[in-house]
């Protein structure tokens, strides 16, 4: 996710990089011929990179070009991500750091690490006072509790910290 104007002029130079590699890579014949497997493999690499790049490109630039006079909709298909929604949020909204920290009464510090850190290390309160600083809304908020198949056993560290690893990926 892009979270600042020098992470996103970063992206954009990265992704032209990477369109330069994959044009170069088309041209060269030769590796085609010779072995066409890693030639693909290579090309399917970089082509999958630069087409995630430019979704976060697109993304940010949604967000940041969105009409600051129209309500966005932001959507949470999973609670690991609502750091991320406070962040987008921010950015629709064209506050800055320091803004929303006077809003929620917060030191731009605080914004600054929890943002850096997807407010891991933040406490409720402090989200809270985001969440409401922004004026967010939730709409036809579903949970899902399976019963049925709750687990009856304290979960371990290290299971918190894979599943939050797999969710940056």
């Amino acid at each position: 996710m892009i979270k600042n104007e020098q992470e996103y002029e970063y992206s954009k130079e990265c992704a032209r990089r990477f369109q330069e590699s994959i044009s170069l890579l088309d041209q060269d014949e030769e590796m085609k011929r010779k072995d066409h497997e890693r030639w693909q493999m290579n090309r399917d690499v970089k082509q999958y990179r630069l087409d995630k790049l430019n979704a976060e490109i697109a993304e940010y630039e949604n967000l940041t070009f969105h009409d600051s006079h129209t309500p966005i909709i932001l959507t949470l298909n999973d609670i690991y991500y609502l750091p991320q929604l406070l962040i987008k949020a921010r950015i629709a909204a064209k506050l800055t750091q320091k803004e929303l920290a006077d809003l929620a009464s917060l030191t731009e510090e605080q914004i600054k690490y929890y943002e850096e850190r997807d407010y891991d290390g933040a406490n409720f309160s402090d989200v809270m006072g985001v969440f409401l600083a922004l004026e967010m809304q939730v709409k036809s908020g579903e949970f899902m509790i399976p019963l049925d198949t709750l687990r009856r056993t304290p979960i371990k560290k290290e299971e918190l910290l894979s599943s939050k690893r797999r969710l940056s990926l």
